[in-house]
């Protein structure tokens, strides 16, 4: 049952996607890391990360065709998804006092569904939606 979900359904592909693109992002800054400054390196991998995503996204997750308005679109997705999780880990920690080493699981299941669903709104047209 978690098998067909993870591989058959649109938000399990997300979320393998997830671990994938972390795994690469970090296994390219670890390796990056070793030849330059670590800022450098992590923007790179972030970068990268990015791009990977989009790649595993819009053929595996969404099953639709590249296209440029999704593609520069996409890293938007990013940009909303940093700023959710800052602003929410804010809130937890520094009003509602929450642990500093929680409050990010708490961040992570929010913003999963949010950056699930603004994934699918800019890689997908509306026209061509269908719950796979």
């Amino acid at each position: 049952m978690i098998r067909e979900f993870l591989l058959k359904k649109e938000f399990g592909r997300f979320l393998v996607v997830g671990c994938l693109n972390t795994a690469f992002a970090y296994a390219l800054y670890f390796f990056l890391n070793h030849w330059l400054h670590y800022q450098l390196a992590y923007a790179l991998a972030y970068v990268a990360g990015i791009f990977f995503s989009y790649w595993l996204n819009t053929n595996w997750v969404f099953k639709t065709a590249m296209t440029w308005r999704s593609f520069f679109s996409f890293p938007l997705v990013y940009v909303f998804q940093y700023s959710l999780n800052a602003v929410l880990l804010h809130l937890l920690v520094e009003r509602l006092k929450m642990s500093e080493w929680l409050s990010p699981v708490l961040v992570i299941v929010v913003s999963i569904p949010v950056t699930f669903a603004l994934s699918r709104f800019v890689i997908r047209p509306l026209s061509s939606r269908n719950d796979a």
